[in-house]
C-alpha cells in the first residue's frame, strides 16, 4: 500500500510516518507534502497513492483546496486538531477523521477501516475507486446506487428503495420504503441531479420519490399537501401545479 502523508509541521508528519511503519512495515510512504500548493504540484505530477493522511489546517490555507481537484479519488483520512471540519472533510474523499494527538491505536483503527472498506468492494465489478468515486457524485453507477452512512458503516442503497431525502437540522437523511434511516454528506441540489427524473424536490427540505407519492389534498390556493406511502413524521407542502406536472409525467 502506498500513502501519502500533508502535514505542514515535520515533527508530526514524522510521527505519523513512524506509527504507521510499526503497523504494517509493508506500506510505502511515497511523499510527505506540506502545504497545499506543494501538494496541488505533487498530484498533478505523480501517481495518486492508496491512501492520503492529510491535516486539515496548512500553513497556506485549507487542505480541501487539494481535492477540489476531481482527478484525485484517493480515500483520505483526516488528522486535526480541531472538529469543526468533519462534514467538509467527509465530502472530500474522507473515511474517517482523527484527531490529534494522535497514537497507535487511533491510527491502527483507521487504516483497519479502509482496508475493511476495500475488503467490502473487494468483490464488486467496480474497483474501490469507483466506489469512492460514487461517493463524492463523479460517476453516475450502472445499477443506480449510491453510498451512504449508517453509524460507522457505509452501504450501497438502491435509488428504487428510496423514498425520500429530507433534511433536518442540517443533516441529509434518506428514508427507503422499507423505514430504514440512512444519512449523506450530498445536498439535497447533488441528489436532485443524481436521482433523476422519478424524483421530485417538493421543497427546500425533501426529495420525493414518485412511487413514495400515495395522495395529495388541497392545503392552501397554490399549495397540496402530499401523503406518502410510508410513515413519515411531518407534512410535505407542495406547488400545487408542478407537483401535478411530475406527477402527470409518468403517465
Amino acid at each position: 500500500m502506498n500513502i501519502v502523508i500533508i502535514e505542514d509541521e515535520q515533527l508530526t508528519a514524522d510521527d505519523l510516518a513512524d506509527n504507521i511503519l510499526s503497523l504494517d512495515p509493508g506500506i510505502q510512504i511515497i511523499a510527505k507534502l506540506n502545504s497545499v500548493r506543494d501538494a496541488v504540484g505533487w498530484f498533478k505530477m505523480n501517481e495518486h497513492p492508496d491512501l492520503i493522511f492529510s491535516d486539515i489546517q496548512l500553513g497556506d490555507g485549507l487542505c480541501f483546496e487539494i481535492f477540489k481537484d476531481r482527478s484525485i479519488t484517493t480515500p483520505v483520512i483526516f488528522c486535526t486538531a480541531y472538529d469543526e471540519y468533519a462534514l467538509s472533510a467527509f465530502k472530500a474523499n474522507g473515511i474517517d477523521y482523527i484527531l490529534k494527538p494522535f497514537d497507535n491505536e487511533t491510527i491502527a483503527n483507521a487504516l483497519a477501516r479502509y482496508k475493511e472498506l476495500e475488503r467490502r468492494f473487494a468483490g464488486n465489478t467496480d474497483t474501490f475507486e469507483t466506489i469512492l468515486q460514487l461517493f463524492e457524485n463523479r460517476k453516475t453507477q450502472k445499477k443506480g446506487s449510491l453510498l451512504v452512512y449508517q453509524k460507522d458503516k457505509i452501504l450501497p442503497v438502491r435509488l428504487d428503495d428510496i423514498a425520500l431525502f429530507y433534511i433536518e437540522n442540517e443533516i441529509i437523511y434518506i428514508l427507503t420504503f422499507d423505514q430504514k434511516s440512512f444519512t449523506t454528506n450530498k445536498t439535497l441540489d447533488e441528489l436532485e441531479k443524481m436521482a433523476g427524473a422519478d424524483f421530485y424536490r417538493a421543497n427546500r427540505q425533501c426529495l420525493v420519490q414518485r412511487k413514495a407519492i400515495k395522495e395529495a389534498a388541497q392545503y392552501f390556493a397554490r399549495s397540496l399537501s402530499v401523503t406518502l406511502t410510508i410513515p413519515f413524521k411531518e407534512t410535505i407542502k407542495v406547488n400545487k401545479v408542478k407537483v401535478t406536472d411530475f406527477l402527470n409525467s409518468a403517465n
